[in-house]
């Protein structure tokens, strides 16, 4: 920053808010459906088969809106697009709570997709407009915090709502969850900024002010052609895979497992969200020294071990004890591919880079959940998904590392590849 200017530089106020909108996108519009979930199959009188494709509806929303969301905020800025998707995805917890069957709610639950996934992507590119490349790992993983927050949010009050509301208690959750979407979409308003150029300022970290964005239609082929960026996607689609058949069968797998109240897996659920507020910022940070692929690497290999342990635990130290590895390194992944983009294509297709992977990303997740959901229905047990969780988790670890080797992915040093279509790195 500018002599004389104040230490406090805007781009932490924006990295909060973009944590403030992983929050909604992620938090509550996803991950609050474990919490939600036994209560609403009850009150639905849904199978878990059932229970699997609602989620697969969100992911299957929140895949198309990847590139859509990835376009638009290509071409259009933050403060346009969050707004807008904030309201939407309120809307559609909303309607969530009103489901009356499995097509309703299936739905809601796409329509909720669709509009996380278009918070989610204009969100995680603010790292990239608002630091310097060596410290997007650490911006962004602050950011994926807030996915952590929604756990707690989560783990705490949508219990107390379902002991305190009776058999409807899941829509009252539902509903609850869209109210915090709003007042998160007024601090969006009032205090969001595209770009630091708006209020003289530097990205962070920067010490001279980053090339004025081409005009005209982003060059958006460029991307699609991107060999890196297929790398990357696959090795994220073994994340989104892996990952999600432990949040979205926690509780159901506690319950079955261990015979653990709903009570209780939301205490355990809520020390998932408390360590993994720091996983992205840890992660990130360890990212941006030792190599973004190594970062992965590791980090995958903590999540196969908690899945291994959560598919074989009986007691609850051992419940414990997956949920402490996994909470420690729950949202680096996702904070590392958002600080890997930028290392490949200009300043103004990074988010279309991060929305293209996430596409990839999502189709792992898809398959995630109704796989294990029918897994659980033919072996009466989650056991055998939660193997498979891990095994993937392993697949992609040692994909990371085969990358490594043959160089096709880069560190975050600035010099280490020259963005696609562009010989200047902000």
């Amino acid at each position: 920053m500018a002599a004389g200017r104040p230490p406090f530089h805007y781009a932490w106020t924006i990295v909060l808010l973009g944590h403030l909108n992983i929050f909604c996108a992620l938090g509550l519009g996803r991950f609050s459906y474990a919490m939600i979930l036994p209560g609403m199959k009850a009150g639905l009188d849904l199978s878990y088969a059932e229970t699997g494709w609602l989620a697969t509806g969100n992911f299957i929303g929140y895949l198309v809106a990847s590139l859509i969301a990835g376009l638009a905020a290509s071409r259009w800025p933050p403060r346009r697009l969050l707004p807008l998707a904030l309201v939407a995805l309120a809307a559609s917890l909303a309607a969530t709570a009103a489901a009356g069957g499995f097509t309703s709610a299936f739905a809601a639950r796409a329509v909720t997709g669709l509009a996380s996934g278009a918070v989610y992507i204009p969100a995680m590119s603010l790292p990239t407009l608002w630091f310097a490349p060596r410290h997007r790992g650490m911006a962004a993983g602050i950011q994926t915090g807030g996915s952590g927050l929604g756990l707690i949010a989560s783990g705490i009050a949508v219990p107390l709502i379902l002991a305190g509301a009776g058999p409807e208690g899941w829509r009252h959750a539902w509903l609850f969850l869209a109210g915090l979407v709003v007042l998160v979409w007024g601090l969006t308003i009032g205090w969001l900024r595209d770009r630091p150029e708006e209020i003289g300022a530097l990205p962070l970290g920067a010490t001279q002010a980053p090339a004025p964005l081409p005009a005209g239609r982003p060059p958006w082929g460029e991307v699609f052609s991107s060999r890196p960026l297929w790398a990357l996607g696959g090795i994220f689609a073994c994340f989104g895979l892996s990952y999600v058949v432990y949040v979205t069968f926690f509780a159901a797998h506690l319950a079955r497992a261990g015979n653990l109240s709903a009570e209780t897996a939301g205490r355990l659920w809520g020390l998932v969200g408390a360590l993994s507020l720091v996983s992205g910022l840890l992660w990130g940070t360890v990212a941006d020294r030792i190599g973004k692929l190594s970062g992965l690497a590791i980090v995958f290999a903590l999540h196969a071990t908690a899945f291994a342990a959560f598919a074989l635990a009986r007691t609850m130290p051992a419940f414990v004890a997956s949920a402490v590895l996994f909470g420690l390194s729950a949202w680096s992944i996702p904070a590392i591919m958002a600080a890997a983009v930028p290392d490949y294509v200009e300043t103004r297709l990074g988010p279309a880079g991060l929305g293209f992977i996430t596409i990839i990303f999502g189709l792992g997740q898809a398959a995630g959940a109704p796989l294990a959901g029918r897994l659980a229905d033919w072996s009466g047990s989650f056991a055998s998904a939660y193997l498979l969780a891990s095994g993937v988790a392993l697949l992609g670890g040692a994909a990371a590392l085969c990358l490594r080797s043959l160089g096709a992915a880069g560190r975050s040093h600035p010099t280490a590849h020259p963005p696609i279509g562009s010989k200047e790195r902000s």
